[in-house]
C-alpha cells in the first residue's frame, strides 16, 4: 500500500462511470414508472387526446401531420387547420392539462432521479465502504478525502445530493424540460453548453482531474489496491511519524 496519492486511471474511472450510469438510468426508469402510476400521469395524456380528437372532428382536420404535409395543403385547408389548432391550443382544458403534465414531469423527474442517486451513490457506498458504487467496486476504485482520510458520511451526502444530483443533474434536466416545452429556446441550449464546458474545465484544471461534485466534497477517486486510506487525520499523522522514525533509525546505520 502506498501513502502518496494513487489516482484511479482514466480507463477505470470511465468504465465505472458508464456502468453506474446504466444502473442509474434503470433505477430512474423504475421509480418514474411507479410515480407515473401513482400520480395518474397517463390520464392527462388521455384527456388531451380526447380534446384533440374533438377539435379534429369539429374542423375536419388532423393535427398529426408533418411540416411537408402541412405545406402541401391548399390555402383554404391551411386556414382551417390554423383555426382549428388555435382553438385547440387556447382551450382552457388543454392549457390545464399541459400545465399539469409539465408539473408532473418536473415532480416525477425530480423524485425519481433523487431516489436513484440516493440508492446508487449514497446507500450502496455506505454498505460497500470507501464510497464505492457498484461500478467503483467492480473496477477497484475507492473514494477518500484529498488528504488521504476515509470518506465521511456527510462528505458522501454533499458529493451525491448537492454535487451530482442538484448541480450536475437537476439543473441541466430542468433546463432541458423547459426547453422541450418551448419556454427557454436557444437560451436553454446555451446554458447546457456552458455547464458542460464548466465541468470539462474543472476536470482538466484540477490536479486530481476531479469533477464539480468532488470539489464540493473535497474527495478524490483512487486505486483501492495501492492507496492507503486512513480512518482519521490522527491515524495518518501517527503513521507518518512511524515511517519518519524508521527512516531516521535506518539512516544511523
Amino acid at each position: 500500500m502506498i501513502l502518496d496519492l494513487q489516482k484511479a486511471s482514466v480507463l477505470k474511472r470511465v468504465s465505472a462511470f458508464l456502468l453506474d450510469m446504466i444502473l442509474l438510468f434503470i433505477l430512474i426508469t423504475g421509480f418514474a414508472f411507479v410515480l407515473s402510476v401513482i400520480t395518474g400521469y397517463d390520464s392527462y395524456s388521455d384527456r388531451l387526446s380526447e380534446v384533440e380528437k374533438t377539435y379534429e372532428t369539429q374542423y375536419g382536420v388532423s393535427f398529426d401531420i408533418t411540416e411537408k404535409e402541412y405545406n402541401e395543403l391548399t390555402e383554404e385547408q391551411r386556414a382551417v387547420f390554423d383555426e382549428a389548432y388555435k382553438a385547440f391550443s387556447e382551450d382552457e382544458q388543454v392549457l390545464y392539462v399541459y400545465n399539469m403534465q409539465l408539473n408532473l414531469i418536473l415532480m416525477i423527474s425530480t423524485i425519481s432521479i433523487l431516489l436513484a442517486y440516493v440508492v446508487l451513490e449514497f446507500i450502496l457506498p455506505l454498505v460497500f465502504k470507501n464510497g464505492q458504487t457498484v461500478g467503483k467496486k467492480i473496477f477497484g476504485i475507492a473514494l477518500m478525502h484529498t488528504n488521504g482520510v476515509k470518506l465521511s458520511t456527510m462528505a458522501l451526502f454533499v458529493r451525491t445530493v448537492l454535487g451530482k444530483y442538484t448541480l450536475e443533474t437537476m439543473i441541466p434536466v430542468y433546463i432541458f424540460i423547459m426547453a422541450l416545452f418551448g419556454t427557454l429556446g436557444l437560451t436553454g441550449t446555451i446554458m447546457l453548453l456552458l455547464i458542460l464546458v464548466l465541468q470539462l474545465g474543472v476536470i482538466i484544471i484540477t490536479k486530481t482531474n476531479s469533477c464539480i461534485h468532488d470539489l464540493l466534497a473535497n474527495t478524490v477517486a483512487v486505486d483501492l489496491s495501492s492507496q492507503m486510506i486512513f480512518d482519521s487525520v490522527d491515524a495518518m499523522n501517527e503513521y507518518k511519524k512511524k515511517i519518519h522514525a524508521e527512516q531516521v533509525k535506518n539512516s544511523e546505520y
